[in-house]
């Protein structure tokens, strides 16, 4: 059996190909289908070009976000999906949403949870002066950018603090960290800790509770 993927888009999509690019047909896991928040959004090109189903869930298409989300909801559902991936998804989900599909959404985040969540993580770390700021890979709960860390990565920031050129490499990182964890995730390596809900156990080649790598 495959693991199956529903990732949700709103732009450019390079997480989304980065996705493509390095698990979607391998090891078992396949991106089942895309759902997009806007219209003409490059990452349903992107999807659409790697044969994956695609439909955009606009808000204004609806009487109301929680009517979107209940369509998103219904339609993911439809595809019977393992895990649900906020890849660029600048959207707010309405808790009825996150109930539903609770333990199997994630989101990949640009900065040290809990540290700067929002929509400007990169800005606000460089105009608060943090000489460390990195990525997360989280679970996605009722909150802000506050579920169970999965993964998290580091990265150093230059004085100089060129935005455009922390963002590039901020996304690499990115490009890196999700794949990690949707390897983990497919095989059954990631659980949360029954003792401790804030926190994520990953069990693989013997080792618990590394959330670092």
């Amino acid at each position: 059996m495959s693991y199956r993927i529903a990732v949700l888009v709103s732009g450019e999509g390079t997480n989304l190909q980065a996705m493509i690019d390095t698990v979607h047909g391998r090891e078992g896991i396949e991106i089942a289908c895309v759902g997009s928040s806007r219209h003409g959004a490059r990452a349903v090109e992107r999807a659409e070009r790697a044969g994956i189903e695609c439909a955009v869930f606009a808000a204004a298409d609806h009487s109301g976000r929680a009517a979107r989300d209940a369509a998103l909801a219904d339609w993911i559902a439809a595809h019977k999906v393992d895990l649900i991936v906020l890849a660029g998804f600048m959207e707010l989900l309405d808790a009825t949403f996150v109930r539903r599909f609770e333990g199997r959404i994630i989101n990949i985040h640009p900065s040290l949870l809990p540290a700067f969540p929002g929509t400007r993580a990169i800005e606000d770390a460089v105009a608060h002066g943090v000489r460390i700021t990195g990525v997360t890979v989280h679970f996605v709960d009722e909150r802000v950018d506050s579920g169970p860390i999965v993964l998290q990565r580091a990265l150093e920031l230059p004085y100089s603090r060129d935005i455009v050129a922390i963002e590039r490499t901020v996304h690499d990182l990115e490009h890196e960290l999700l794949p990690r964890a949707l390897r983990l995730l497919a095989s059954g390596a990631v659980r949360i800790d029954p003792t401790s809900p804030r926190h994520v156990l990953i069990e693989e080649d013997g080792a618990a509770g590394d959330t670092t790598r």
